[in-house]
């Protein structure tokens, strides 16, 4: 076998007759056979620097020789096993469960939101009347916050374990093939809610149980080892291990096991705001004036440092909306989201700046929940100032220049954009931040994109959790409870949709 590298202009697709023919160069074998050469495509990006074209890598196989595959194990009947208890039925949730069910044990799920299709009428309500159901929202419910924020599948690290795993799984599921092979792949926020219900449906025919509206409120580890896990409702649930995988935004959670005094840690997050272009200006810049109505809708990544502190784009939605994300009412939290097709005429991405918990020392007195508070508190004060779900907002270049927005862009945040001085209501360490940052990136990064026809929406603050669940890094379990299994973005050992479902593998494995 060999890795050969191929490309072709965007709007056209590689042939089997062209990939056998540069087979047989890079193999040295006969022509006559180029027929008989096997060959899979494992990756295809879209180069931009010169002539538009998408670049492919191609595993090329001599006749004789066995190609690799990927087989995902089947799914056992677990009816009758031995229960694992897994609150939270988002990525790292649900990739456990499914782990579980191939080696035998029963995953019992608990979700304090709705199921996927329920959740969309409080999201509504949300969005039109910003009515907040603590539960069920943007971050809240079946699928997590990933679901409704463009299905995006970043990560392509394998340090966390083979993610052939994760997106086979999808695949499987219903998403489309091509996110095995794209460099960005994406599902999107109006495909993967039905994704998410085959895997549930999956789970549940092989003997697995899924409980809604079942926001747990304690976690007892009893003298024998097990456990007794109490919702909302007054239901408890008894197993002998529990996988927490609650998400980043579970504040609960946090504060349930400082009251307990188990062992949580302060952690660095990032915060800053929602940017909003034309996505036709993103186009210009990124395709350089190439763009064509055929080409995929351009997206864009950066990251600087800004006096000692990182600054960088963040969940950015190309051809998407703004959203609330809040989780409690007297809070502001933007988020952004595509569908599958990205065709709304607005670009959207966070743009955050790193903060540690040295950097406010003032919050030092709520120990390792400092950020978590915080973060709470940057969040009010958006919400306080426009005393409702619309967005504190301002163009971008008068933010960098300090001064008024003498009116606003239209916006795709459905509850709308209030003039304000947000370079005021955001923190200063992150305020100043910003303001050197877009320009940098307009003048070295992205011609174009320092312009006063972008404009800035507070506040973008769940980037990630503020708090860690420490755990053995060898069994995956709590550092001080046998049996709790701390894991993806809300123990803060994941940051996305792929990682946080490695992560709820790993923890599955383990037990």
């Amino acid at each position: 076998m060999k890795e050969i590298e191929m490309t072709c202009k965007l709007g056209l697709e590689l042939s089997a007759d062209e990939i056998q023919t540069a087979a047989v160069k890079a193999l040295g074998v006969s022509p006559k056979i180029r027929t008989q050469i096997r060959y899979r495509i494992t990756r295809r990006s879209i180069d931009a620097r010169n002539d538009i074209l998408y670049r492919y890598r191609v595993e090329v196989y001599k006749p004789d020789e066995t190609m690799r595959e990927f087989v995902l194990p089947e799914y056992k009947e677990v009816s009758a096993a031995e229960p694992v208890i897994i609150v939270g039925a988002g990525p790292a949730g649900m990739f456990a469960a499914l782990r579980l069910l191939m080696n035998g044990l029963k995953p019992v799920i608990l979700e304090r939101g709705k199921d996927v299709h329920a959740r969309k009428y409080d999201m509504a309500k949300l969005s039109r009347e910003g009515l907040v159901n603590e539960d069920s929202n943007y971050c809240f419910g079946e699928g997590g916050a990933g679901t409704f924020s463009d299905g995006k599948l970043y990560t392509r690290s394998s340090k966390r374990g083979d993610i052939r795993e994760v997106l086979h799984q999808l695949v499987r599921f219903g998403a489309d093939p091509s996110i095995l092979i794209d460099a960005h792949p994406h599902i999107g926020s109006d495909k993967l809610p039905t994704v998410v219900e085959n895997i549930r449906k999956c789970i549940v025919e092989h003997g697995g149980e899924y409980h809604f509206d079942s926001r747990v409120t304690d976690i007892v580890r009893k003298g024998d080892g097990s456990f007794d896990v109490t919702t909302a409702d007054g239901a408890l649930y008894q197993s002998r291990k529990v996988i927490l995988a609650t998400g980043h935004s579970a504040r609960d959670i946090y504060e349930m096991f400082d009251r307990k005094g188990w062992e949580i840690q302060a952690k660095g997050f990032a915060l800053g705001v929602r940017v909003e272009h034309p996505q036709s200006l993103i186009n210009r810049i990124q395709y350089h004036g190439k763009y064509q109505p055929f080409m995929p809708t351009a997206e864009y990544s950066f990251v600087t440092q800004i006096e000692g502190r990182g600054v960088f784009s963040f969940c950015m939605c190309p051809g998407g909306i703004l959203v609330p994300a809040a989780t409690s009412s007297g809070e502001l939290v933007l988020n952004g989201m595509s569908n599958s097709q990205r065709n709304s005429k607005w670009a959207n991405s966070g743009v955050v700046v790193q903060i540690e918990p040295e950097d406010f020392p003032e919050y030092a007195k709520y120990g390792p929940l400092a950020l978590l508070q915080f973060q709470k508190d940057v969040e009010k004060r958006m919400f306080e100032y426009t005393g409702s779900l619309k967005a504190p907002a301002q163009r971008m270049m008068d933010f960098c220049r300090r001064i008024p927005s003498a009116g606003l862009p239209q916006t795709s945040y459905h509850p709308g954009a209030v003039n304000a001085p947000l370079h005021e209501l955001l923190p200063e360490h992150v305020s100043l931040r910003l303001k050197y940052a877009f320009p940098e990136i307009g003048n070295k990064k992205m011609h174009g994109y320092y312009t006063n026809d972008a404009l800035l929406l507070g506040v973008e603050s769940r980037t990630s959790s503020p708090v860690r669940i420490p755990r053995d890094p060898e069994t995956l379990e709590h550092t001080q409870v046998p049996g709790l299994f701390p894991c993806g973005e809300g123990a803060g050992y994941a940051g996305g949709i792929v990682s946080s479902a490695l992560d709820g593998i790993n923890c599955a494995a383990r037990i």
